[in-house]
């Protein structure tokens, strides 16, 4: 049981994320432009099957794959930025609607293209290849701050039957490109370890995807590999440290753990130091998957390099005979740990199918971290654009309960409007309805399960004061009588339910959705935290576990008790806490469906993140090293003909 609820350390895609083909088109065509070719003809054979699908039952699922080139880009083009009518939102809209009619656009743009569209000039776009590159940060550091509009991307509490938060923020996207608006993604990057485990990759589905896939999905610009490798080095210089005895540091204390980005459940807890003197200090340690570690954090909490370098010299690696505080300043590691991270700090640019931008930065998972791009990359897309799209890992009480309040209270980055995503597949699950079940018509179970959508929405609402817009991501299967009993659940909340299919149809599919959150934004909206950074950390995590999870009450183990008095003691009380608990409930316990309520939360382990600047709490059976499911994806992937197949 200890493993299951560990290999889900990455969220949860059920069929809404899974409904493309996995199988390739592969062609002899060589020159420079091949990879365009191959995963243009992958697309179009990937959404062959979903159409063909829907057309059985009936079901419009727009026009077929065309390469249509740069005239049918999204508003993000050229030529569709002069369509779209600048003097009303209602003349944009027109003009998205009769773009909607056109075929849907079949080979991505040269990147430099989507960056000079996005105002970014050449000389400050770092290229990776063909389809990805990174914007220079001193560019990004000098454009002015803009009226632009935050729209945060949640779900209900996953289920194996799928939500597709991912593919539903990028089907906003495309949607709202197509009504004249000037959208900007801003998305995690995947991490390798769902990749090959149980989840499968992080780039959308169907016809709402960033592109190219396979690459954001692997070693993308190298990210990863750099917030490992520093990680790593502060891990190699404090057992360095404890080898020579150069800094007075207790074995027993060490803090800062190794990270790898693969599940490995073999490295949670590992010996090292063995092979007599000349092996370092034999002690107890263990590995964080890379999304996981205090790195990580802190790399997507940091809004500029002096910042990041700040923020790594506070990295605590252990306490000294005394009990003071040992950090990375004081083993002279943060010059050598900003340096492997220098270029990895710039945002990763890329672009949706109908071409429009997205930077996709950073990837703390939110079941274990914060569950949020980088604070840079959230930045970016609202100044870049006049509406950024983000998402926040999971459910909205673990991804958005941390946007609120650890990135809205210590970035000062506020939500204009929070969207809930659901499908009618999720909620039956959470109405009790088993998994081979769930395309039958169930109106009862929709309405059975619907409580947790509720608790959500009024989470949302009453907790953190945002605006909030519930977006059904379609399934062909859905009743318009399961679409209704969606609807009653939150019209007592006065929160309206809107129908999107981007995933068989694109940014055509999502112009209803769309055109939903340009009203929404256009009504004032504010945002509050669950709790006050003055607050004492045990009433911080009262107040998530009491008002957003609504269990009794927080218990704290003796070990757990000690180590928060101590960071109490040593000044670190008016941080934030990041809550490390299961994806799959409110309570601790992933079988417990719906709403549960008047259960405890047992917190295991404290420890501090000094460089991202919260304070983790772990509750339950929760691991920040996940495992492998019995048989992993990896054994469905391989290249064939130079081509990477069976990804999901």
């Amino acid at each position: 049981m200890r493993s299951n609820l560990c290999i889900q350390a990455g969220e949860v895609k059920g069929d809404s994320e899974r409904r493309a083909l996995k199988t390739p088109v592969r062609t002899p065509f060589s020159s420079i432009r091949y990879m365009w070719y191959i995963n243009s003809c992958r697309r179009r054979e990937r959404s062959a099957a979903p159409r063909a699908k829907f057309r059985e039952q009936g079901v419009d699922v727009g026009n077929d794959l065309t390469n249509q080139g740069e005239t049918n880009r999204g508003v993000n083009g050229a030529k569709a930025a002069e369509a779209a009518s600048p003097s009303s939102a209602e003349a944009g809209g027109a003009q998205g609607r009769d773009k909607a009619e056109e075929t849907w656009p079949g080979e991505p743009r040269p990147i430099r293209r989507v960056a000079a569209d996005l105002g970014v000039p050449d000389e400050h776009v770092l290229v990776y290849g063909h389809g990805k590159a990174k914007i220079d940060l001193d560019f990004l550091r000098s454009l002015p701050e803009r009226d632009s509009k935050l729209v945060l991307v949640t779900a209900i509490s996953p289920t194996p039957a799928g939500e597709g938060k991912t593919t539903t923020s990028i089907g906003l996207a495309d949607g709202l490109a197509r009504l004249g608006k000037r959208p900007v993604l801003a998305l995690r990057e995947p991490s390798m370890g769902p990749v090959f485990g149980i989840k499968g990759g992080a780039v959308g589905g169907g016809k709402a995807q960033v592109t190219p896939g396979d690459e954001i999905n692997l070693h993308f610009t190298g990210d990863f590999a750099a917030i490992a490798e520093a990680n790593n080095l502060l891990a190699a210089m404090a057992d360095n440290a404890l080898h020579f005895g150069t800094h007075d540091i207790d074995p027993r204390t060490v803090a800062i753990r190794r990270s790898i980005d693969m599940n490995d459940r073999s490295l949670r807890d590992v010996v090292i130091g063995l092979g007599g003197r000349l092996g370092g200090v034999t002690r107890e340690s263990g590995f964080d998957i890379t999304a996981a570690s205090q790195v990580m954090a802190t790399f997507c909490m940091a809004d500029s390099l002096d910042d990041l370098r700040e923020r790594l010299g506070r990295i605590v690696v252990g306490r000294s005979s005394a009990g003071d505080f040992v950090t990375a300043a004081d083993l002279g590691a943060v010059g050598a740990m900003t340096a492997v991270l220098k270029d990895a700090l710039a945002p990763n640019l890329v672009q949706t199918l109908e071409g429009n931008p997205a930077l996709v930065h950073g990837g703390p998972f939110a079941n274990i971290a914060h569950g949020t791009n980088s604070v840079i990359a959230t930045k970016a897309a609202l100044k870049l654009g006049d509406v950024a799209v983000t998402e926040a890992g999971f459910g909205a009480d673990l991804g958005a309960e941390k946007f609120f309040d650890i990135i809205g209270q210590t970035a000062g980055i506020a939500p204009d409007l929070t969207v809930v995503v659901a499908t009618v597949r999720a909620l039956k699950y959470h109405g009790g309805v088993a998994l081979a079940d769930l395309e039958e018509e169930n109106v009862a179970a929709v309405r059975a399960g619907a409580v947790n959508l509720r608790r959500h929405c009024e989470n949302l609402t009453e907790v953190f004061a945002q605006r909030v817009l519930v977006a059904v991501n379609r399934f062909a299967a859905d009743t318009e009588a399961e679409i209704a009993a969606v609807r009653e659940s939150v019209a007592d909340f006065g929160i309206d339910v809107v129908l999107t299919d981007h995933f068989g149809r694109g940014g055509e599919g999502a112009l209803d959705f769309a055109d939903a959150v340009v009203k929404s934004l256009a009504k004032p909206s504010i945002a509050k935290s669950a709790y006050s950074l003055a607050d004492s950390l045990e009433d911080k995590a009262r107040a998530v576990v009491t008002r957003v999870y609504r269990g009794a009450d927080v218990v704290f183990e003796p070990a757990a008790a000690r180590e928060l008095r101590r960071l109490e003691e040593s000044g670190w009380g008016e941080l934030p806490v990041c809550m490390a608990k299961t994806q799959y409930s409110f309570s601790t316990d992933p079988k417990a469906l719906g709403a549960p309520e008047g259960f405890t939360v047992p917190i295991r382990e404290v420890r501090l993140s000094a460089g991202a600047g919260f304070v983790v709490l772990i509750s339950g059976s929760i691991m920040t090293m996940p495992g492998l499911p019995k048989r992993p994806s990896a054994c469905d992937i391989d290249v064939v003909d130079g081509v990477i197949e069976g990804m999901h």
